[in-house]
Parts: C-alpha cells; structure tokens; sequence
C-alpha cells in the first residue's frame, strides 16, 4: 500500500526532468499515443454517449496512461510514479462510502452506476466564488442552507477583512480564512442546518498555513466536512499542496480530503478524447497523491473557461461511466458556466451538465457563477435548480438523457462564446431577506417549464 510518506520520498528522489519536457515529450506524447492505441474517438451526435465499451476503452487507458507519466512536482523537478499494481491496489481499498455531516444533516456519500436510480449527492452553493461582504456572505449560505435537496454546502471567498483586501500568505489570508470558517457555521445556524457539512473547506485559505491555522476545532472546522487538495495542471503538484495533505491526514481528515483537477481541453490535453482519459486518470493521481476519498472532476474549455460545450458535455459524460462503471470511487462533477446567475442561458447549461453526469453515473457540485470571474455574481436559485434538475435525471437512461441535452444545446451554444453576465447577488435578491426577486423567478419558472416539456419530470 502507498503511503504518504511513500509519495514524499518519491518526490524528492523520482526521475529528474525539467517541466516543459514533463508537459511536451511526456504528458503530451503519452496522452496522445493511447488515445490512438484504444481507438477513442469523439461523437458529437452524442454528447450523452451510451457506449459501454468506450467508456470502458477509456478507463483502461487512463489507467495506462497514468502508470506512465506519474505527477510531477514542481518543487523538486521529479516525477512522482507509481507500478500497476499499486494503483490498482489503491483503487481497490479506496473508500467506497463516507460520512459527512453532523446530526440530523449527516449524511453518507455513496457511488453510483450510469442510469442508477441511487439520488446524487448535491454539493451545492457558490464554489468558492468571490464575494466583498461578510452580510453577502452570511445571507447566501443562510439560503443554501435552505434548499431541501442540499447535502452539502461549498461556500463563497472572502476577498477582504474588516476592509483591508485579502492576499494570499498574509496574516489577512488566516484572518479570512478563520471568518470564512466562523460565518459559515453562523449562516448554517440560522438556515436550521447547522450539522450541513462544508465540503470546500476552505474557500478563503489559498495556502497550507491558512488552512492549518482555520482547521482549529474552536473555529467551526469538523472532521466531517470536506478539505479540498487541489492539484495544478497538468498532472502537477508541489509541496504547499503536499502540506495541506499532510495536515490533514494528521487530524484524521484523510478520508474527507477531496481531490480536485480541471484537465484543460485545449491545452496539452488536446481535444475531446485526450480530455476525457486525463480526466479519468485525475482520480487515480488524487487517490494516491493527494491521499484523497473522494473525487472532484473539472474539465475545463481553455478559452471559454466553461464545460458546457458540447465537446465537454461528451467528456463529463464519459469520465463519468468509466469511472462509475470499473471502480466504486466517489466522484462529483463541478460545472462551469459561460453565463452568469439569473439568465436563461446559466440555468440551460446546468440542467445539460446535470443530465449528461447524473444519467452516467457520478454525483455533482453544482454552482452557476459564470466562470466565477466576478465578484457577488451568484444566487441560491442557481444551485436550487441544479438540485432539482439532477434528482429528476434520477434513473432516466442516457438515450434519454442525451435527447434531452441535444434539445437544450441550440438555447445556448451559440452564446457560449459572448455569454450575458447576469446579475450581481443584490441585484436577484433582497439582501436583508434573502428572497428572490421577480425578475428571477420569472427566469427559473420559464426555464423548468421548458424542461418539464421537453421530458423531464421534476420531482421537486
């Protein structure tokens, strides 16, 4: 079994290269070369593909791929490696539940099947996307809070304290990330949720001292919640990331560590297929590098920082059946939209991204920030709508799913590259109650209207 210790060693004794030959004759190359050798071909008629060999034509691949090129930490200039059987290994004593929460929000995050009639895990809210005030901050977690079908809560950034702008590795950093930490269990109160897990833990904390510093339990922290250890594309790591794992796996935390990774297509992924295996062989780096149990696929589009095109449509459905279909891993997919909150075009590309990974097999995080570029762009009825969208996927079959989704495309793709803004917070909602505006609900009922024609049965 790989240890931690064991992928520390490996990094500083691993297979020296310089990184712009780890992305070009390695990562590249590789990546390229099974793509060819497993004979993954992208179907855009299918952005919703039902095709059990391919997916598991990919998984094989990933699998593949990963054995050969390891992760490269940047910080010591060494390849991180690891055999067949010890990656297969890992996959086999991978947590295949775990639970988070407290109380009567505890609840246990299970794996699921393409067309599973298991209900998704909802991991919902504002992805750690900017806001510049704690009342902000405060009333849109109060809101997440809310929504029925919400099993987790991923909360905002701060961007200032007491006034003073936030830098990372600053002293105001730790003051953030602390904030972050205290007015999230203060929202999650008064919501009447207070046991909710918070599985972005935590927002604000950029770097491993932050985070060591906000973990301390009179805060708010809990071992039940959710600490994400990212890595950096593509395939990379370094020791700031490597402190956070250590930290965590030493209040044991380990199995709420969440590994996240946005393989970039078009970028040395390439196109579709190239995207689609690294995206796969992410969850293998997280189980071993970053020690994780539980998993947060991102693929990304390079230019329209989105991946509701129909090329990532295809990915997310794919990475889905082929990590649902050949491991028990628990795995969510994070959306990206081009458009901002309180446009039909946001609430379209959600309801695409949810059908094509529910109907395959995987749970969801589920924001509507628009690229989460801008601060205050975001509401609860984004997040609401994903939810409900995702529960009414819940055993449709992904012939279904994918009629579903080739309907929705033409509302949107066309935008996708000058998509509207949206509205900020205050803009959609009334601050001090946390309600929606009319303009906005106007937006939601339209938009579930046209889903319920289109086949979908809400059952929420």
């Amino acid at each position: 079994m790989v240890t931690f210790l064991d992928v520390v060693k490996r990094a500083l004794t691993g297979k020296p290269c310089s990184e712009r030959d780890y992305d070009l004759k390695i990562f590249s190359t590789k990546l390229k070369e099974k793509v060819k050798e497993y004979d993954i071909k992208y179907d855009p008629q299918n952005p919703v593909p039902s095709d059990n060999s391919l997916a598991d034509d990919v998984f094989e691949a990933s699998l593949d791929f990963y054995r050969e090129i390891g992760t490269y930490c940047t910080d010591t200039g060494r390849i991180i490696k690891f055999d067949e059987s010890e990656i297969k290994e890992a996959l086999k004593t991978a947590p295949s539940k775990l639970l988070f929460g407290e109380g009567e929000d505890a609840k246990t995050l299970v794996p699921r099947k393409p067309e599973s009639k298991i209900p998704p895990w909802c991991f919902i809210g504002a992805g750690g996307a900017a806001v510049s005030s704690e009342e902000i901050f405060l009333k849109l977690v109060e809101e997440y809070a809310s929504i029925p079908l919400a099993n987790a809560i991923t909360t905002p950034a701060l961007t200032s304290v007491s006034g003073m702008r936030i830098r990372p590795g600053t002293p105001l950093e730790i003051l953030g990330a602390i904030r972050n930490v205290v007015l999230a269990r203060e929202a999650l109160r008064r919501g009447g949720r207070p046991g909710l897990p918070i599985m972005n833990a935590l927002a604000t904390a950029s770097t491993a001292v932050a985070l060591n510093t906000a973990l301390y339990p009179d805060y708010g922290m809990r071992k039940t919640d959710g600490y994400f250890v990212s890595t950096l594309a593509e395939f990379k790591t370094n020791f700031d990331i490597l402190n956070k794992a250590c930290a965590l796996k030493s209040i044991g935390a380990g199995g709420g560590i969440g590994a996240d990774f946005g393989p970039i297509f078009g970028g040395y992924c390439g196109g579709s297929e190239g995207t689609a295996v690294a995206a796969v062989a992410g969850h293998f780096m997280g189980i071993l590098v970053c020690q994780a149990g539980w998993h947060l696929p991102f693929p990304i589009h390079i230019r329209y920082i989105a991946n509701s095109t129909p090329e990532l449509l295809w990915v997310t459905s794919v990475l889905a059946q082929a990590i649902s279909r050949n491991t028990h891993l628990l795995s969510l997919h994070l959306n990206y939209t081009a458009a901002g909150p309180c446009t039909e075009m946001c609430l379209y590309e959600i309801a695409a991204q949810r059908l094509a990974a529910v109907s395959s097999g995987i749970s969801i995080e589920s924001v509507g920030v628009g690229k989460a570029r801008h601060e205050d762009y975001l509401t609860p009825m984004e997040p609401r709508f994903a939810a409900e969208v995702a529960h009414a996927t819940v055993g449709m079959k992904r012939e279904d799913a994918n009629d579903i989704v080739k309907s929705l495309l033409p509302k949107y793709v066309d935008k996708i590259a000058d998509p509207p803004l949206g509205s900020k917070y205050q803009e959609c909602c009334d601050v001090r109650t946390g309600k929606p505006t009319k303009i906005c609900l106007e937006v939601y009922n339209k938009v579930k209207k046209e889903l319920k024609d289109l086949g979908l049965e809400f059952k929420y």
